[in-house]
């Protein structure tokens, strides 16, 4: 099945990151258990579904009834959670699907990916099971999913996050799981998040066609080890690339990486050239690093697809400036000069000690609210910016200067001062859809300060840096050359 004809609910992940209800194998009242560890994330995300613990000698489980046996379920789950050791999995997943549960995540490692001849026994007599069931299943060796817009978490960390537009497929289950709050620092978080493990029986292909069709995911995050089913992983993409953006990051181009990838899922890792033309083909964007992952996804995530490859660098500061006009040059974002007409419109905006070049310094206004509505109007106007990239650094004094000037009282300034940035917030945010053109930002400074805070509130990607900003342009122009190439015929 392709992404071009899958819907949501026909793909074999549906189930398995939607339950409405879930079997889970391995929790107890013992607190340090794995099993015990991934159930109380899954209550304390707030899980709607009916859950029932499985254990043969409990009672209960973290207070919910459990059964000693699958088959003394009051219904047939839609999904399994098993946390078990290895040996015993297989007859597990027999008993479930003699039950009727179709779908399943095998959290349990002890697998292929040891390598040896146990593991590869244990595995093979796995998928056997489930193909004799018609179960689809997550694993062996992972850590199953996230889904925040389902409150549904089974791995072994709390999701504090917000539920978000980035969709993970990830070859690594702990990476996953340590984003969670790497995400939460930037205000983002996931729409799902998919540890796929050894891949035994649903791989990052499927997990790329769920994420193709289900409406909260908005961006498609690869972390890769080795793609199994090239082919598949190829057209898939193609097909997926035109309506949502993929970035993916390759862990597994040197030997040390393809070392660390056989002992962590059993991949099998290629040559870095290989694996740098077969993104290419595909549409795909590259990630030099985690953090270049997430950046791009943020970028592609929340703007809109530029129409040309040239952006305006807007700052009051030159070096924070000129350190994004390097990262856009090395990274083959065009910088246009700006058209006589654009210049005659700045002309009363931007003082003799400014610079009209690009990037656009403005170092000081008369007015300092003219930074946030009309220079970045007048320079999204103009012809050659395909995107606008903005530095932003606001200190308060600067905006209570400009509400005192103004007439505002001295007992009311504090209060207007955070109406007033919630304004040019609002502004910033506002051009994304009346000018159609992608609006970045970047900033030293982060949550912790209102401001930024306000801008990312509002879906606007701020980067913690000039040099981090200018390579998330520079994915925003690539993705929309691939999309050129691909639609094109």
């Amino acid at each position: 099945m392709t992404a071009m004809t899958s819907t949501l609910e026909t793909t074999p992940l549906y189930r398995i990151c939607n339950p409405r209800s879930v079997a889970v194998f391995g929790a107890s009242n013992r607190f340090s258990a794995m099993g015990t560890t991934q159930l109380t994330s899954l209550l304390e995300l707030g899980y709607q579904g009916a859950v029932y613990p499985v254990h043969p000698n409990e009672a209960t489980v973290l207070g919910r009834k459990a059964y000693p046996d699958v088959r003394d379920l009051p219904e047939t789950p839609d999904l399994a959670l098993i946390i078990l050791p290895a040996r015993i999995v297989a007859e597990v997943l027999e008993a479930c699907g003699q039950r009727g549960i179709r779908h399943a995540i095998v959290v349990s490692g002890g697998f292929a990916e040891l390598g040896n001849e146990e593991g590869r026994a244990f595995q093979a007599e796995l998928v056997e099971t489930a193909a004799r069931h018609d179960i689809r299943f997550l694993g062996p060796n992972c850590i199953g999913v996230v889904n925040p817009h389902h409150r549904f978490n089974t791995t072994f960390f709390e999701y504090t996050c917000d539920p978000g537009f980035i969709g993970m497929v990830s070859q690594s289950g702990s990476f996953v799981t340590q984003m969670f709050d790497y995400l939460g620092r930037f205000g983002l978080g996931f729409s799902t998040g998919i540890s796929v493990g050894n891949e035994a029986n649903i791989d990052l292909v499927d997990g790329m066609e769920y994420m193709a069709a289900c409406p909260n995911t908005r961006v498609i995050g690869l972390y890769i080890e080795a793609v199994r089913r090239g082919r598949a992983f190829v057209e898939a993409a193609r097909a997926i690339v035109p309506d949502k953006p993929i970035v993916a990051f390759y862990a597994g181009g040197s030997e040390a990486g393809r070392k660390a990838g056989r002992s962590h899922t059993g991949a099998l890792a290629g040559p870095d050239r290989l694996y740098e033309g077969v993104f290419r083909q595909a549409g795909v964007i590259r990630a030099t690093s985690i953090e270049e992952l997430f950046d791009f996804c943020w970028a592609l995530g929340g703007s809109v697809r530029p129409k040309g490859e040239g952006a305006i660098i807007q700052t009051h500061s030159g070096g924070p400036g000129a350190a994004a006009a390097d990262a856009c040059g090395r990274a083959g974002v065009t910088l246009p000069g700006l058209s006589p007409a654009t210049h005659e419109r700045l002309a009363s905006y931007v003082p003799g000690t400014g610079s009209v070049g690009n990037p656009v310094d403005v170092t000081f206004t008369k007015n300092p609210l003219d930074y946030f509505s009309t220079i970045p109007e007048i320079l999204l106007d103009d012809p050659g910016a395909a995107g606008l990239l903005v530095y932003f650094l606001v200190p308060s004094r600067t905006v209570k200067r400009a509400l005192e000037g103004m007439g505002v009282p001295d007992e009311q300034v504090d209060e207007q001062v955070l109406v007033l940035l919630a304004e040019q917030a609002r502004s910033i945010a506002s051009f994304r859809e009346t000018k159609n053109k992608p609006v970045l930002g970047f900033s030293f400074r982060m949550r912790e300060d209102r401001f930024i805070r306000e801008l990312q509130d509002r879906g606007v990607p701020v980067l913690p840096s000039p040099e981090r900003g200018g390579r998330a342009m520079a994915a925003l122009m690539r993705y929309a050359r691939y999309v050129d190439r691909l639609t094109s015929g």
